[in-house]
């Protein structure tokens, strides 16, 4: 399979997937590390792709998001944002109502 299909299947077949460095249970940098605990504040289930252990994906999903950094959130097949993004919207608690509304559709 193309690595921007495995992307894009990856994107599409799960409500919420986060692009990062190292595992949930192991990030390997704190950007990850705080979007993983945002998303598990919100009982989030999530997928999870580790770039480190993925080099074609981490080549390539900046080709596909058009976002040039990592940890990337999807939600609902739709780029939300890295950790900033991802941070911010938690505080306001617009990251929650993202969440709830994916996992009702």
């Amino acid at each position: 399979m193309d690595i921007l299909d495995f992307i894009k299947n990856t994107v599409e077949k799960n409500n919420i997937v986060i692009f990062m460095k190292g595992t949930p249970d192991f990030p390997q940098c704190g950007f990850s590390m705080q979007t993983v605990e945002a998303l598990k504040a919100c009982n989030a289930e999530f997928a999870y792709v580790d770039v480190l252990a993925n080099p074609e994906v981490r080549a390539n999903l900046p080709r596909f998001s058009h976002w040039p950094t990592f940890p990337q959130v999807f939600i609902k097949g739709e780029l939300i944002g890295g950790c900033d993004i991802t941070l911010d919207l938690y505080q306001k608690g617009e990251l929650q109502t993202l969440i709830n509304d994916a996992v009702k559709q």
